[in-house]
């Protein structure tokens, strides 16, 4: 396989985060995955685990400007996409739509669980149609349009749970975690070397990422084989009773075809990351959990046991054979 010179580029985008995220490496992994599969994230984990700072990062690796919105109970569609507003002048007066916050590359909604579902929609149909509706005309968003998201997992105090439907739209839901104790000393050196002076990035042109899409859709294939696999995972979910018993007491929605086209695109983002033009199995294993966490509803029996879906994925990955 010829190596497209993007490769290189998103390569160096990879390390120029992961420069200043440590003790991370697979949400930064997961993070650039997204974006070359254009899609959008959803990363939870505790306060203070670099949620933030990584999507801060990433938005200075692509030399673009972050646009952040903080999600509140008493915050306003408009807050987040924009508004009409009259302007008067000598000329006499008009209404000109003033953009929002979503209008940008690389947008952070911190604490997403946080705002009512006016709010909710209105984010919903950006991240799905890359369009708002304002007063009955409809503004195209800028392209490329990634969509980071936080939530904090035990926090439950003024939180509005995110319905399924939302939570489908996220091609990934990324957990972070602690670092370990050597990367949690490299953090505090690190920081304490950035209060002396903040090393410079060299930022990869988002025109990059676009030639980096256009050479995995075009370059990397995926074999009956893989694919089968694939579409044999989800269907799993719906149906789990029909190869594992205790597996079909803890599913009890299974995953839309929206995993099986989820799992196609980042499974080859991934193969293109290793310089391969080919998808294999290992490759969807290795993205499965991230795409398939969010789109499970686990049963009474699960919630019971304390299993997560991380585990209930791990056992679906254990039972479903490939070629099977």
């Amino acid at each position: 396989m010829k190596v497209p010179m993007a490769l290189g580029d998103v390569q160096g985008l990879r390390a120029a985060v992961g420069a200043r995220i440590v003790g991370q490496a697979e949400v930064i992994d997961f993070l650039i995955l997204a974006l070359l599969s254009d899609g959008h994230a959803l990363l939870e984990g505790l306060p203070g685990l670099a949620k933030t700072r990584a999507v801060k990062a990433l938005a200075k690796a692509l030399g673009t400007e972050l646009h952040r919105v903080q999600f509140t109970p008493d915050l306003l569609p408009s807050d987040v996409t924009g508004s009409v507003v009259y302007h008067s002048d000598e000329k006499g007066g008009r209404f000109r739509f003033e953009p929002g916050p979503i209008f940008g590359n690389v947008v952070l909604i911190d604490e997403i669980n946080r705002a009512p579902a006016k709010v909710q929609s209105a984010l919903l149909e950006a991240m799905e149609e890359r369009q708002v509706t304002i007063a009955g005309e409809t503004h195209p968003l800028p392209k490329p349009f990634f969509v980071l998201a936080t939530q904090n997992p035990i926090e439950q105090e003024g939180t509005y749970p995110l319905p399924e439907a939302q939570l489908d739209r996220f091609l990934l839901h990324i957990r972070v975690g602690y670092p370990d104790a050597e990367a949690e000393l490299a953090i505090v050196r690190m920081v304490r070397s950035e209060e002396q002076q903040e090393a410079p990035i060299t930022p990869v042109p988002l025109e990059l990422i676009t030639e980096a899409r256009q050479a995995i859709s075009s370059t990397v294939k995926v074999s009956e084989t893989v694919e089968r696999y694939i579409v044999a995972l989800v269907t799993a979910t719906r149906n789990p009773s029909a190869l594992d018993a205790a597996l079909g007491k803890q599913i009890e929605v299974g995953a839309s075809p929206r995993a099986s086209l989820a799992l196609d695109k980042v499974s080859r983002a991934r193969a293109w990351l290793a310089g391969r033009d080919f998808v294999t199995a290992d490759d969807v294993r290795a993205v499965a959990s991230a795409v398939l966490r969010h789109r499970l509803v686990l049963a009474y029996d699960a919630k019971a046991k304390g299993l997560s879906a991380d585990q209930v994925v791990a056992r679906l990955l254990e039972v479903v054979a490939v070629g099977g």
